[in-house]
């Protein structure tokens, strides 16, 4: 919660501080976005290579894992894809490019907003980029606050797809709570990561 409300607030403060006038050059850039991107890449990549349970994560594979993360994915893009009847002067992948966020609302929002910039504009691609940036924030809390709520109407399994990417880290401790099944921890763990991988892969396919 308390990181989220960090974001929240640097997000106003870069608002307030844009329209003060006072911004300097360097940060109008072009290049810019694409080296924060580049950055936020490289850490996703080590943050997967040190994982101290990859090991042990692998040996535990089950080719049934993969169909929770194939089942977040197609029903969070089928969900998203329905703001194209709700707002207007968007195409439906940009809805699928926001969606495909799975709540790693760093990573896609910089992505979407330099992807789209060429083609719809800067200011069409920054407000594309806000909309993913509280989307996916929307989503993380949602898996905090409503974990325990979706594990007792539902199943652990549904707990763990509502968190999107955080089933891995920030929502995992929630999930355990809320389930009481310990064996549930390796599948949210490879769920969050298959998400993790995804998150460019599908973003970028959206928004080319």
């Amino acid at each position: 919660m308390k990181d989220n409300l960090l974001l929240f607030g640097s997000l106003l403060g870069g608002i307030f501080f844009g329209m003060s006038g006072h911004v300097p050059t360097f940060f109008h850039d072009p290049r810019l976005p694409m080296i924060i991107l580049e950055l936020l890449i490289i850490q996703v990549g080590i943050g997967v290579g040190s994982m101290d349970n990859l090991r042990s994560l692998f040996k535990d594979f089950h080719w049934e894992m993969l169909l929770l993360p194939a089942f977040t994915i197609a029903g969070t893009l089928l969900f998203s894809s329905l703001g194209i009847f709700i707002f207007q002067g968007h195409h439906l992948r940009d809805f699928l490019a926001v969606g495909s966020g799975f709540g790693y609302y760093s990573l896609s929002s910089v992505l979407i907003n330099n992807l789209k910039a060429a083609t719809i504009g800067a200011a069409a691609a920054n407000q594309l980029a806000t909309v993913a940036l509280l989307a996916n924030i929307s989503r993380e809390m949602l898996g905090l606050f409503g974990c325990k709520f979706v594990a007792r109407k539902g199943s652990g399994f549904a707990a763990i797809s509502v968190c999107g990417i955080s089933s891995m880290d920030v929502c995992l401790p929630s999930i355990m709570r809320s389930t009481g099944n310990k064996r549930l921890m390796p599948i949210a763990i490879f769920h969050g990561l298959c998400l993790e991988v995804s998150v460019p892969l599908l973003v970028t396919f959206f928004c080319s």
